[in-house]
């Protein structure tokens, strides 16, 4: 068996036994790693790598850059927990009807984005259009979510319907369950993505992603390629909304944002766009300094600089996004393309 079809069940088997680890690590973790607290940040790691695989679907395999695809995140959220609430479902049967409906909002919108975009005849027109278009739909979302709050609880959101939700996923004592869902979730993402990237669909979209005039010209049709991708990684963003209302323990506002997709485009980029381990070490990676960078910019140690320092490193976005430039420049390609520069130094000549 060749060592790349390895590396996931490496990487898998350690990931499930990552629950029953005693091991601390400081400054990553408050506790051990089997702690309650340990395990839900893993799980928002987790989930986050499986947003990003989601989200690169687009970005990385065909070059479409949405600004949008938090709209599907938020759709799976919002749907599942009102189905929950007003319509008294059951988390499974409400699951299932949020993801259903992600499938079709993507269909709806997505066919509106690209076929509109294909009307513009530049490429680099098409491109731009696509991504204001995504936007402009997903800050229509966002309005509505925020100015209801009778529906959708407004700027405060919506709490999770505990009463629905089986007994496994409630409380601080179940975090484990949590984990393994969020593991869960990106071994499905991971598993669809990969095997339709392998594939001869994979190759169509590398095709058109290249040269899409190109592809026509061979008797290809780019844009039901473009449109099943588009509705893929809606349906999986929907997914991942589910996730996140049973991991958070509710639907926020903050999930309807531009920022949480400028989020998930800063993981794909991180980990480097268009590869297999790219977005997956980009979306835990992010998700550890976000949550870890918190705790650094309101510590003791940097409350008593002085204030040129102070001002700039009290603010975590301020240092991720030093970090992230420094990604950039040092590493492009993103952290997936590391091993391959290091072994083309190493070699002589």
């Amino acid at each position: 068996m060749k060592i790349n079809n390895l590396i996931p069940l490496v990487v898998l088997a350690v990931l499930l036994s990552l629950p029953y680890s005693t091991l601390s690590i400081p400054g990553v973790f408050d506790g051990a790693v089997n702690t309650p607290g340990s395990l839900q940040l893993l799980a928002l790691c987790l989930l986050f790598a499986g947003l990003a695989v989601g989200y690169d679907l687009l970005f990385g395999r065909l070059g479409l850059m949405s600004f949008g695809h938090a709209l599907y995140v938020a759709i799976g959220a919002y749907s599942a927990e009102l189905a929950m609430k007003d319509m008294h479902l059951p988390l499974a049967a409400a699951a299932v009807l949020a993801i259903a409906i992600g499938a079709a909002v993507s269909t709806l919108l997505g066919a509106v984005s690209l076929k509109g975009v294909g009307k513009l005849g530049s490429e680099n027109l098409g491109t731009v259009g696509f991504a204001m278009v995504t936007l402009a739909f997903a800050q229509a979302g966002s309005i509505l979510v925020g100015r209801d709050p009778k529906t959708t609880g407004g700027e405060e959101g919506l709490p999770l319907s505990t009463e629905k939700v089986p007994a496994a996923f409630v409380g601080v004592v179940n975090t484990v369950n949590l984990y393994w869902l969020a593991l869960a979730y990106l071994v499905v993402v991971c598993g669809v993505v990969w095997w339709l990237t392998g594939s001869r669909v994979g190759r169509v979209w590398q095709a058109v992603r290249d040269n899409e005039r190109r592809a026509e010209v061979l008797g290809l049709n780019p844009f039901r390629y473009q449109l099943g991708a588009f509705v893929l990684a809606g349906t999986l963003g929907a997914a991942g909304g589910v996730v996140h209302l049973l991991v958070t323990a509710g639907a926020t506002p903050g999930t309807t944002t531009t920022d949480f997709t400028l989020a998930l485009l800063v993981m794909v980029v991180l980990g480097g766009s268009g590869t297999r381990w790219g977005p997956v070490l980009g979306g835990v990676l992010y998700t550890l300094l976000d949550h870890r960078l918190g705790a650094v910019a309101t510590s003791n140690s940097v409350a008593s600089l002085p204030a040129v320092l102070r001002i700039p490193l009290s603010q975590p976005l301020v240092l991720l996004g030093v970090l992230f430039v420094l990604v950039v420049y040092a590493v492009p390609g993103g952290l997936a393309a590391l091993p391959n520069r290091l072994r083309r130094r190493r070699r002589p000549g």
